[in-house]
């Protein structure tokens, strides 16, 4: 598998069975965010390139035999792919590292969650009735509902989990019958490119999974608006996201946005009672809003908690935040990696300027590392960052840094922790920490957030629906509603003793 991705470094756009340089020529160099050194090139595709993998797509769709395979070997295929996930873990995990800067162990953990999604929709669909019977009140009629797949499927992915987040589209698609065409974000595209190669060893058919590597501007703008494409799943940032439904409105194709959060992490002063609530409490916190550098659509970045324990939970968390082990994420004993880019590190530290200038306290982080051995200078490394006495009106708290940034609020009343947790334009993901089971299920009945952990944070399960409320994005995925994006009803209604109307007396 190495030396395939190596002999084909410049050619990574996938069309119609074939590997292909992009039609301009243009390549561009992926850099490894821990020490900013190109350790890949890609195509750099365009417009033009956009339609000739669409136009692939178009004909195994139209033409070809994967709509109509049936749903048991469509599902053999799924998982024959989750066993090559298994089988390529140690070199899949180590390039997801290189692509987006994570620990080495992430990227396995990440594989292993792709497999786990390409074995649930294959054990899904293979599990299903063939169609829904509609009772129509006569033994003469035969009324079934079935599900059919959508057709041609643009899926845009974004750069923090860049195979995880393209198993959540690929898996449900394929299992419901469509063809598809991806577009991975251009500075993280080196695993989706390797899901294409384990695709066709699994014995996909020609045309069937096809990838464009290049900048949104051109080859995600293109996806969005193409006449030829029947449905557009994205997922990434709120003004791109507004972007593609913009373009797809014009032809009238289904949508599927997921775009991110500010994520409330509430903490009751009752979960903190005892020294190991107290530890998990804030060990949790920590993992909320520091896995993967913060860049994660659900990070806890906005750490709740009631005003009576404020003091001691927040001077133990940047203690143990100063702790955290920052490097190079493929060597070991580091525990966060570099941001994934100088632009996402910029972007950080324009957010923590304006909360220190709007009044926020600095209790750690603020400022890049020194370098080291395991931290070059040149990779693009930032604190974890603890800022307390924030509030609403800050621009940290409201808007989504997508770094390792960490607000805190306080409150004094369980009315008043929902009202801080509800006050986003975002709804992705939420949690709630407090050892009085009554108060647990009130307010999670409360918050206005797709998931909502108990005492817990970041878990998700395949079989369990993803995405939010308000401008955290339009549809689910995974679970059986991730499935039915993919899919159109059809009501099949079949008269079995037709006769005349004599509606009209001609």
């Amino acid at each position: 598998m190495a030396d395939s991705r190596e002999l084909r470094s410049r050619a990574t756009i996938h069309a119609g069975g074939e590997w292909l340089a992009a039609s301009s020529g243009a390549t561009r160099e992926i850099l490894d965010p821990a020490d900013a050194s190109p350790f890949a090139v890609v195509a750099e595709g365009d417009e033009k390139d956009t339609d000739l993998a669409v136009a692939a797509a178009r004909r195994a769709f139209d033409a070809g035999d994967w709509p109509h395979t049936p749903v048991a070997e469509r599902a053999a295929l799924l998982r024959r792919v989750a066993g090559l996930l298994v089988r390529d873990r140690e070199t899949l995990g180590l390039l997801e590292s290189r692509d987006a800067g994570k620990t080495v162990e992430e990227g396995r953990v990440d594989i292993d969650c792709v497999a786990d999604a390409f074995r649930y929709f294959a054990d899904l669909v293979a599990g299903e009735a063939p169609g829904r019977v509609v009772d129509a009140g006569s033994p003469d009629i035969h009324s079934v509902v079935v599900h059919e797949p959508v057709g041609v499927c643009a899926m845009i992915t974004p750069w923090n989990y860049p195979l995880l987040q393209a198993s959540w589209k690929i898996a449900p698609a394929l299992a419901a019958g469509n063809t598809f065409v991806i577009k991975p974000s251009e500075i993280t595209p080196m695993t989706t490119v390797a899901l294409i190669d384990l695709l066709v060893e699994a014995g996909l058919p020609t045309g069937v999974a096809n990838i464009v590597t290049g900048p949104g501007h051109t080859v995600g703008a293109r996806l969005a608006e193409h006449p030829d494409v029947d449905l557009v799943s994205f997922t990434g940032g709120l003004i791109s996201g507004t972007k593609v439904a913009q373009a797809a409105a014009v032809t009238v194709k289904k949508v599927a946005l997921e775009l991110g959060g500010k994520n409330p992490n509430v903490v009751f002063a009752d979960a903190c009672e005892t020294e190991e609530g107290f530890d998990t409490a804030v060990d949790q916190a920590l993992n909320a809003a520091f896995i993967h550098s913060g860049q994660v659509c659900s990070a806890g970045g906005r750490l709740i908690v009631e005003e009576s324990v404020r003091e001691r939970f927040v001077a133990e968390l940047a203690r143990r935040a100063q702790k955290i082990r920052l490097g190079r994420g493929t060597e070991d004993g580091v525990e966060c990696g570099p941001l994934v880019s100088e632009q996402q590190r910029a972007k950080t530290e324009d957010f923590v300027a304006s909360a220190l200038a709007e009044g926020a306290e600095l209790r750690c982080g603020g400022k890049r590392p020194e370098p080291s051995p395991r931290r070059p200078g040149s990779g693009y490394f930032y604190e974890p960052t603890v800022l307390d006495h924030c509030h609403r009106e800050m621009r940290v708290v409201r808007e989504e840094v997508f770094g390792p940034v960490l607000t805190v609020e306080t409150f004094r009343t369980e009315d008043e922790a929902v009202a801080l947790a509800n006050d986003t334009e975002y709804g992705l993901a939420g949690a709630v920490w407090t050892a009085d089971a009554g108060r647990a299920r009130r307010v999670a009945g409360r918050l206005r957030h797709g998931t909502v952990w108990i005492n817990d944070f970041h878990p998700y399960l395949p079989q369990a629906e993803w995405g939010g409320f308000g401008k955290s994005g339009v549809g689910r995925e995974l679970g059986p509603a991730g499935l039915a994006e993919y899919r159109e009803s059809k009501h099949v209604y079949q008269n079995l003793a037709p006769k005349p109307v004599r509606w009209f007396s001609g």
